[in-house]
């Protein structure tokens, strides 16, 4: 019987609202962390919070993969937009993965993995393929999504889903002038937050395989310090569920 699918949450909203749907859920505690194994729009799930930063996501998917065999491991969060025309409620599904503070030149290349001889670790493409489309079609109607309110107050009127380069380094990035340093090295970067290419890089070497979704919550800029909590509460969330759980639903039972 193939294994679990990991569904990894960056907020501890999002992860409250995946333990509501899940009706079978058990604590599995492992590494000071909270397992949550159980079953998703009939899907055999693992639900867990990844902790912030890159180590500590990493020491998650380990455990996921080490004590929960998880056949794949999907991340939602939320990041700062980074890239011209990718705004606030936008949503990213990474194609790529790469940790913008990660330089051991000049015995590598800026970048690269020490020893791995590569950058940017490959989203799964199947995965990402069907996130995007079920995140294409929700966003069609954000007002059904999340309501006239939160449209209204954070001005979701026309969210956008992109695909491209997702990076990750051990720092918020929330000033004008880091974003355009991030700009001008990595162009092709859509979107910035603390975590994924770590799990990235981890699914890489077990061979597993991996997606980023992440709804863009800030412009990674001097206004990065916005209503957070609220965003993340009354959008990131409600994203996470209806995407995670709309791809969930199209995948063939086990």
């Amino acid at each position: 019987m193939a294994g679990p699918i990991a569904i990894v949450a960056a907020m501890h909203e999002e992860l409250k609202a995946l333990l509501a749907q899940m009706p079978d859920e058990q604590r599995v505690r492992i590494a000071g962390r909270d397992f949550w194994v159980g079953h998703l729009h009939g899907q055999p799930v693992v639900a867990v919070l990844s902790r912030i930063g890159k180590v500590a996501a990493a020491i998650t998917a380990t455990v996921l993969l080490e004590r929960f065999a998880v056949r794949a491991i999907v991340f939602s969060g939320v990041a700062g937009g980074i890239a011209p025309g990718v705004n606030v409620g936008d949503v990213v599904v990474a194609t790529e993965l790469l940790q913008h503070d990660m330089d051991a030149s000049p015995l590598f290349p800026k970048y690269e993995v020490p020893l791995m001889g590569i950058s940017r670790f490959t989203a799964d493409a199947a995965i990402s393929d069907s996130l995007a489309a079920v995140a294409e079609e929700a966003l069609r109607d954000p007002v059904a999504l999340l309501g006239q309110g939160a449209v209204d107050e954070f001005g979701l009127h026309s969210p956008k889903v992109h695909r491209g380069l997702l990076i990750s380094g051990d720092r918020f990035v929330s000033t004008a002038a880091e974003s355009e340093t991030l700009r001008r090295h990595l162009p092709k970067a859509l979107a910035v937050e603390m975590e994924g290419a770590a799990v990235a890089q981890v699914c890489h070497d077990y061979g597993v395989p991996f997606a980023a979704m992440r709804t863009i919550s800030d412009r990674a800029d001097d206004e990065a310090h916005g209503d957070f909590a609220r965003f993340v509460a009354d959008v990131a969330s409600r994203y996470s569920l209806a995407l995670v759980g709309a791809w969930l639903a199209r995948l063939p039972a086990t």
